[in-house]
């Protein structure tokens, strides 16, 4: 009993102190991921905590269970809109992209240290995955929102490429115990197989999960047990069918977002929590796991590996993966250095020693000192990096609560918060005289703890609570009004949109007309602007793209179902035309 409660004690320890760390890693820039992997080594045996533990199957049980649950929450955050921009280029870089990757570290990694070639892939298929949530939780951490275009490659890309990457893990692991005598075939069928079956799964369980939420009457807490049981029950059937779990769990998961269920905000919220949970428990099991001087024998070898992992293999697979979409360098460049190595790696570093390989412990302590380097390296640089590049555009909404609103027969409505800040352009202003975007109303004003009793006259202070019931789409236009511009001078919208607003069926004809320009390759008079910039940026636009024609540059403002609403215009310097998607 005493051993029992000492475990608990640890446990409620260990995360509590995990959930606090988050506020210093937010203030130093640091992942949040890598300070969870040095909590469990400081816990570990050769810590200040002393505790050993070596149960491989235990920690590949217990990462597989915290991974099907992330995949599963970033399934749920994965927005069907994004596939328009996303998906083609992230589903070749999850396949394609993980191969090559894997090739050229596994090869080059194989000549320079002078090992066997299968010794040198298995090292690169452990390492060929990356974490799509260490990379969007940096970024949120630093304010940062980058272009819809390289967000939706990068969390396609790293929601679906552990699939891969375990694939290619454990084809190599089979052919070294000399279960396969050769790859051919019989892998090829396998690797079929897995995906089918997975993709399969995944899509019939995601729909098949939707419908009985929507069926059955349940307390309120009782849906988020449903949606995470559910899950996990589609993530065993897909694996015990020698298809993917991993792929059927987030393709589920993606099902369940894209659909108006019972209770949606209990289980997102469920959810968040959950993958929190599971990360840690995830990474403090890991770094338990390590004995930390052994990774000093390996370190030299290691931070080579991560140098070709980082500075050339995937950067290489990133250029020739996304050859055919036509992507700018800058945004080549961007994807090219965030595919920062997560837990995956470190679990599939776990297979060696499942299957008996010799020198197994080699293969895991190179994958925790890769993954150790990338958190550094890549981890503390990616938000410096995307600003270099100038990839971060405007954020969409500045609100600070949202709550979405399930009203049967109506348009989707939130019920969103603000707080009124000193420089906020709506203060001193009576709420029944501000000019609220159409569908938007303010249904409380709060004030020192207090809902205002006559909502439309009262006249709004700093330190106010605005409650607004709005459609999700109206949210720019109410942050426009509600809150003041605090981001960089080049991202407040004047400057990054241009001072004139132009509507995406503005005839070419009369734009050209009307400004005296010469549009090359226009295609009729019945063209309209919104469709030109489509067609330019090959149906795959977002906010943020750009074209310069002459002494007018135009700028994607808005977009609405795949078609571009509203466009900026900015008066720019040079006289020439040329097609970009990054701000210069």
């Amino acid at each position: 009993m005493d051993f029992a409660n000492q475990v608990i004690l640890i446990a409620g320890l260990l995360f509590l102190v995990s959930i606090l760390a988050s506020i210093v890693s937010s203030r130093i820039g640091a992942p949040l991921l890598l300070v969870f992997l040095l909590i469990g080594m400081l816990v570990g045996e050769e810590g200040p905590g002393g505790v050993a533990f070596h149960d491989i199957e235990t920690a590949y049980l217990v990462g597989s269970l915290a991974l099907a649950v992330i995949l599963f929450d970033g399934g749920l955050r994965t927005k069907v809109e994004s596939f328009r921009v996303g998906l083609r280029p992230a589903v070749t870089l999850a396949t394609l992209g993980v191969v090559l990757t894997v090739a050229i570290t596994g090869l080059v990694t194989a000549w320079i240290f002078g090992l066997p070639l299968l010794a040198g892939l298995l090292i690169g298929a452990i390492v060929g995955s990356t974490d799509a949530a260490a990379v969007f939780n940096l970024l949120h951490a630093h304010g940062l929102e980058i272009k819809q275009r390289i967000a939706a490659t990068l969390e396609i890309e790293s929601g679906s490429n552990d699939p891969m990457a375990i694939f290619l893990t454990i084809a190599v692991v089979e052919i070294m115990v000399g279960e396969h005598s050769h790859a051919g075939l019989g892998l090829l069928i396998q690797f079929l197989s897995q995906i089918g079956i997975g993709g399969l799964a995944g899509l019939a369980g995601g729909y098949l999960l939707a419908w009985l939420i929507n069926r059955v009457r349940l307390t309120p807490g009782l849906y988020p047990l449903l949606a995470i049981s559910g899950a996990l029950l589609i993530f065993g059937l897909a694996s015990v069918l020698n298809g993917s779990g991993f792929l059927a769990v987030y393709l589920a998961g993606i099902i369940l977002g894209n659909r108006r269920l019972q209770s949606t905000q209990n289980i997102r919220r469920f959810h968040d929590g959950m993958a929190w949970l599971a990360q840690i428990i995830m990474f403090l099991m890991l770094g338990l796991l390590v004995t930390p001087s052994n990774l000093l024998h390996v370190a030299p070898q290691a931070i080579v590996i991560a140098g070709l992992l980082i500075l050339i293999a995937r950067p290489l697979a990133i250029g020739l993966c996304l050859l055919p979409f036509a992507f700018p360098w800058r945004e080549q460049l961007f994807i090219g250095w965030v595919g920062l190595r997560g837990a995956v790696p470190i679990l599939l570093g776990l297979l060696p020693f499942l299957a008996g390989v010799e020198n197994a412990a080699y293969y895991f302590n190179i994958a925790f000192f890769v993954v150790l380097m990338s958190l550094v390296i890549q981890g503390w640089t990616i938000a410096p990096v995307a600003r270099w590049l100038q990839l971060d555009v405007p954020p969409r909404s500045r609100v600070i609560h949202r709550m979405e609103l399930d009203l049967p027969g109506q348009l989707e409505y939130e019920l969103v918060g603000y707080t009124l800040e000193q420089d906020s352009p709506a203060l001193y202003k009576m709420v029944g005289r501000l000019k609220l975007p159409e569908n938007t109303q303010i249904v409380a004003v709060v004030r020192g703890g207090r809902p205002q009793p006559d909502t439309a006259s009262e006249i709004l202070q700093a330190d106010d609570y605005v409650y607004v019931l709005t459609p999700p789409d109206r949210l720019p236009e109410l942050d426009r009004i509600l809150v003041a511009e605090h981001a960089p001078a080049r991202l407040e919208e004047h400057v990054f949109f241009g001072d004139f607003v132009l509507n995406g069926d503005t005839p070419l004809s009369a734009l050209a007309s009307a400004y005296d320009l010469r549009i090359p390759d226009q295609r009729g008079d019945d063209e309209t602007l919104g469709d030109y910039l489509l067609r330019l940026f090959k149906q795959r636009a977002v906010v943020g793209d750009r074209v310069r024609l002459e002494n007018m540059e135009f700028v994607v403002r808005e977009i609405e179902n795949g078609r571009i609403t509203r466009v900026g215009l900015k008066i720019a310097r040079r006289r020439q035309m040329s097609t970009q998607s990054n701000s210069k």
